[in-house]
């Protein structure tokens, strides 16, 4: 559970009835995006109140006849996802700022200009999105708010998602040290061990990343490795 002093209310008013419990503002919101998180991490205690203020809890009677239970994390689940998180000012601004920098960035990463074949850069996004007056919805997901800001875009910046299919081949003396960095950095299509010891690969990635991919084969091969870009994945 988290400390009380950090905790806001979650309200949901049903039947009549008005239900609170005391949660961290920023669990609850993730959460509500689909975060998996444990109810009693968010959370500040295992009640639920009637008003919270004043400490008032609510009655069996009340939380049977909307939710059919008495159970807390049920009940929780449902007053997170369905009702009002009372944040502040500062709060909202915070988590719609960082929620913001999560659209751009994923889409700097994942989308290009398909004119040069080259990712916009982030201010570029940024300065678009501001032009679209795009909104974030603190409760929508990444994927969800992703789709509205390309649409938005779209009338002015030539973009779209696009992956690439590169062949890497690591020299024998970095091929094992390696691997788990280039598995990490896209789907390895394709893979063969020569009789050297060299590694083989065929490597699907977002095409806003091809610099950072070449980046890092320079490093983990110390220059060595060889690279080549087979194709586009649409």
């Amino acid at each position: 559970m988290i400390p009380l002093d950090r905790a806001v209310v979650a309200r949901l008013e049903s039947h009549g009835e008005k239900f609170e419990i005391l949660v961290d503002p920023d669990l609850a919101v993730r959460y509500r995006q689909g975060d998996p998180i444990d109810i009693e991490e968010m959370v500040a205690a295992l009640s639920v109140f009637e008003n919270s203020s004043r400490g008032t809890r609510a009655s069996d009677e009340s939380l049977n006849k909307v939710f059919h239970t008495t159970d807390f994390p049920p009940i929780a689940e449902r007053i997170i996802r369905k009702g009002e998180i009372h944040l502040t000012a500062d709060q909202r601004r915070t988590l719609i700022a960082d929620k913001k920098k999560q659209v751009i960035t994923f889409i700097s990463r994942n989308a290009i200009n398909p004119q040069t074949g080259l990712p916009h850069p982030p201010q570029r996004i940024e300065m678009a999105m501001d032009e679209a007056r795009v909104n974030i919805d603190l409760y929508k997901s990444l994927d969800e708010l992703v789709k509205e800001t390309m649409k938005a875009l779209r009338p002015l910046l030539p973009i779209r998602f696009e992956e690439v299919r590169i062949a890497v081949k690591v020299p024998p003396d970095y091929a094992s040290k390696s691997y788990g960095d280039i598995q990490a950095a896209g789907l390895i299509e394709k893979e063969e061990w020569q009789k050297d010891g060299s590694w083989i690969c065929v490597v699907r990635i977002p095409a806003g990343i091809q610099g950072e991919f070449f980046d890092l084969i320079n490093r983990v091969t110390k220059g060595q490795g060889e690279v080549r870009i087979l194709n586009q994945v649409y």
